[in-house]
C-alpha cells in the first residue's frame, strides 16, 4: 500500500455503480465508462493480475479516462503492484477522472471439496502441458551443455593423464625395486646366519644372536606403528611407499595433484548429471525402449 494523504475527487457515486460478481470462479467487475456512458465488464484473474494491470485495461477500453486510481477506505492509495486477489478482500474506492466509486466486493464462498479437487486436476493438467511443451527443449539444451563441459574437462585432463601415467610407472618401478632389495637383504641375512651357525660357530653361540635380531625386528615393527599409526602389513607398506615416490616425483615434475583431483571430480559429476538426465523417467520413455537402444 502506498500512502497518499488528502486524495481529492469531486463526486462519490453509490456502490451499485460498480459491481463485482464471481463467474466460473473468477471475479467480474462491471462499471460504467464515463465517455460512452455504457456498462462494461472486466474479468480479472486475481492470482496473476495486479491493480495497475486492471487500471490499464479500463483506460484502454475508454480513451477519455485520464485518471484511474484505487484508494483504500481510509484514503490511502493502493499501489499498482498490489495483487487483485488482495484488493478484493476488502472494500475500496475506484477513482475514474473526478468520480469516486465505492466498491464492496462480495464475500467469496469457500471452495467445496469437489470444486477444489477439480481445480487441482486443472492445475496438474496445466503443469503436464507445460512440461510436455518445454521439457524436451530444456533437456536438449542441458544435454548439449553437459557434453560441451565433458569435452572441455577431457581436453584439460589429457596432458595431466599422460604425465600421471609416466609418474605412476616410475613410482611403481621404484617400489618394485625396493621390494626386491628387501627380499635380497632378507635372503642375505638368512644365508649369513646359516653360515655362521653351521660353518663358523655353533647353535649355542648363534641362538642369542638370532634372538636379538628377532627382538630388534619386533622393535622396528612397533616403531613403524608409532610413527605411521598403521599396522606393518606388506600391501599397505607397498602402497605407502608408492605414494611417497609418486608425490616426490610429482613435485619434481610440477604435476598439480590438487588440480587433477578437482578436474576428475568435475568430470565424474558431469557424467553423473548426464546419466540422470538420460534416464527413461526423465525422457518420458519406456524403460524397455531405452534398454533396447543401449
Amino acid at each position: 500500500w502506498a500512502r497518499r494523504e488528502g486524495a481529492r475527487y469531486s463526486t462519490l457515486v453509490p456502490s451499485d455503480e460498480v459491481t463485482i460478481n464471481y463467474r466460473h470462479g473468477l471475479p467480474v467487475i462491471t462499471l460504467t465508462l464515463p465517455t460512452r456512458r455504457e456498462r462494461c465488464q472486466f474479468t480479472v484473474k486475481p492470482v496473476v493480475a495486479t491493480v495497475g494491470a486492471f487500471l490499464q485495461d479500463v483506460q484502454r477500453e475508454d480513451k477519455g479516462i485520464v485518471r484511474a486510481e484505487v484508494f483504500a477506505t481510509d484514503g490511502s492509495k493502493v499501489s499498482d503492484a498490489t495483487s487483485m486477489e488482495f484488493l478484493l478482500m476488502n472494500d475500496f474506492k475506484l477513482v475514474i477522472n473526478s468520480t469516486a466509486y465505492s466498491v464492496s466486493p462480495p464475500v467469496k464462498d469457500k471452495l467445496s471439496s469437489e470444486h477444489a479437487t477439480e481445480m487441482e486436476d486443472i492445475k496438474s493438467l496445466i503443469h503436464r502441458l507445460f512440461v510436455a511443451l518445454h521439457l524436451e527443449d530444456h533437456q536438449i539444451r542441458k544435454e548439449r551443455e553437459l557434453l560441451q563441459k565433458l569435452d572441455r574437462l577431457k581436453e584439460q585432463l589429457m596432458p595431466l593423464e599422460q604425465m600421471k601415467a609416466r609418474i605412476m610407472d616410475s613410482a611403481d618401478a621404484k617400489t618394485s625395486r625396493l621390494l626386491w632389495v628387501g627380499l635380497a637383504l632378507m635372503s642375505t641375512q638368512g644365508g649369513a646366519l646359516a653360515w655362521l651357525t653351521w660353518w663358523v660357530y655353533s647353535w649355542d653361540i648363534m641362538e642369542p644372536v638370532t634372538y636379538f635380531i628377532t627382538y630388534g625386528s619386533a622393535m622396528a615393527f612397533y616403531a613403524y606403528f608409532v610413527l605411521t599409526k598403521q599396522d606393518y602389513i606388506y600391501p599397505d607398506i607397498k602402497d605407502r611407499q608408492f605414494l611417497h615416490y609418486f608425490y616426490r616425483k610429482s613435485k619434481a615434475q610440477r604435476f598439480n595433484v590438487e588440480q587433477y583431483n578437482k578436474l576428475k571430480e568435475d568430470l565424474a559429476e558431469a557424467e553423473e548429471s548426464l546419466r540422470r538426465l538420460r534416464q527413461p523417467l526423465h525422457l518420458r520413455l519406456p524403460i524397455q525402449e531405452i534398454t533396447n537402444k543401449d
